[in-house]
């Protein structure tokens, strides 16, 4: 039999191991995004940009039209990252825009992570092109969403028979905190949770409240 070693799995995240990519979380994509509501949207948009910046993942924002049609990122991505370039394309596929391959190359990371507006479209495009181009995929999928819950299934479900792996937002910055003895990040990591982790974050502070309890003490 397999000898058990207390390893992480070859394909679970770590903060060092790639790049975020947040694509057109706007205001006119999210008027006619039906798969998800847009306030639950906009919060686990938060949660997953609050975690990049804690665990000091390189992220690419990138919208479209943000001028003439699309209207600007969202608030709760761009509190976090104020100081951020956002490429704004003029491209569906956000992985044809040279400046964001360039980004992308510039980085360094073999493993990418999307999250975005709408899931058929502005993450089908670019996750199938990274897999084709031999990156690593992963897609959090409730950090986007479509016109209905079947595109948004549909979408899921063509990237991961392509090769993408498909996760959360609350499980991405479990994931690259994976120890709660890690101290460092312990109380950024718990203080997301308290905020945007719905009923977990409801848990953290209870316990905290009640019990002073701590995680990995």
């Amino acid at each position: 039999m397999p000898k058990a070693q207390a390893t992480p799995g070859k394909t679970l995240l770590s903060p060092a191991d790639h790049t975020l990519i947040m694509i057109d979380h706007q205001s006119q994509m999210s008027f006619a995004t039906k798969s998800i509501d847009a306030v639950l949207l906009r919060n686990n948009c938060a949660l997953v940009a609050k975690a990049a910046r804690e665990f000091k993942v390189p992220t690419i924002l990138t919208t479209v039209a943000e001028k003439t049609f699309s209207g600007p990122i969202y608030e709760e991505i761009r509190s976090v990252f104020p100081k951020d370039e956002i490429i704004n394309r003029t491209t569906m596929n956000a992985w044809e825009d040279a400046r964001v391959a360039k980004r992308v190359n510039d980085i360094g990371k073999g493993r990418i992570v999307f999250a975005g507006l709408w899931t058929s479209v502005c993450i089908v495009g670019p996750a199938l092109s990274a897999l084709d181009q031999g990156f690593e995929v992963y897609v959090i999928a409730d950090a986007c969403g479509d016109v209905s819950q079947e595109a948004h299934d549909r979408a899921m479900d063509r990237v991961v028979q392509a090769g993408a792996r498909p996760m959360t937002s609350l499980q991405y910055p479990l994931e690259l905190q994976r120890d709660w003895a890690r101290s460092e990040t312990y109380a950024e990591t718990t203080g997301i949770a308290r905020v945007h982790g719905g009923a977990y974050g409801l848990g953290v502070i209870y316990a905290e409240t009640m019990f002073a309890a701590a995680k990995g003490h």
